[in-house]
């Protein structure tokens, strides 16, 4: 299986060392995972393929790591009172399928199966709505700094893991699908590393 990395590199998923992750099952989950359901998700069209990973990353607070409150979040439990930056964001209905800790732990939220809420306004190769064909995989991070040597192994694994699921075909960043609204996963995410882990 050939997978594009940004619309530009070719990657062939067929060969290279696979990360220890099991192939995301049927019902799509990944049984390594561990597993946080979120409300947030509704059906997928019934002609989408998922045929598009999405990398995002998410800090919250802002630039603090460690914390409940991306799962908060995703589970629509955020308490507005903990922090000010939450209360613009406690009524927010979101989720990704993943999220990958500083540590490389991964936590699922949605299965891949379903329709997460995580891309917004879309659009890749000239398609809108990448929430209908994509997987959503949120790195805790932010643009200000380095992500964490583990998280990208975790990641690569992960794709791998889902494409061995999914007829996935390319992989963007959450800047990439909503270029001008959206920013992450950054500067500081080396693609050039997680391209030559997926080699």
């Amino acid at each position: 299986m050939r997978l594009t990395l940004r619309g530009d590199d070719s990657l062939d998923l067929t060969e290279g060392v696979f990360a220890p992750y099991p192939v995301v099952n049927a019902d799509g989950l990944l049984p390594t995972a561990r597993q946080i359901g979120s409300p947030n998700f509704d059906e997928r069209p019934s002609d989408c393929d998922v045929s598009l990973i999405v990398v995002h990353a998410i800090s919250l607070p802002p630039e603090q790591f460690g914390g409940q409150g991306i799962e908060q979040l995703f589970t629509n439990t955020l308490d507005p009172a903990e922090h000010p930056y939450y209360a613009g964001i406690h009524h927010l209905r979101v989720s990704a399928h993943f999220l990958i800790r500083r540590d490389g732990a991964i936590e699922q939220f949605v299965p891949t199966t379903r329709r997460a809420w995580h891309a917004g306004a879309s659009c890749w190769n000239g398609r809108e709505r990448c929430n209908d064909f994509s997987v959503g995989i949120e790195l805790e991070g932010s643009d200000t700094q380095p992500f964490e040597a583990l998280q990208y192994p975790a990641l690569a694994g992960l794709i791998r893991s889902i494409a061995g699921r999914h007829p996935v075909a390319d992989l963007a960043g959450h800047s990439d699908i909503a270029p001008g609204r959206k920013t992450d996963p950054g500067p500081f995410f080396d693609w050039h590393l997680l391209a030559t882990l997926l080699r």
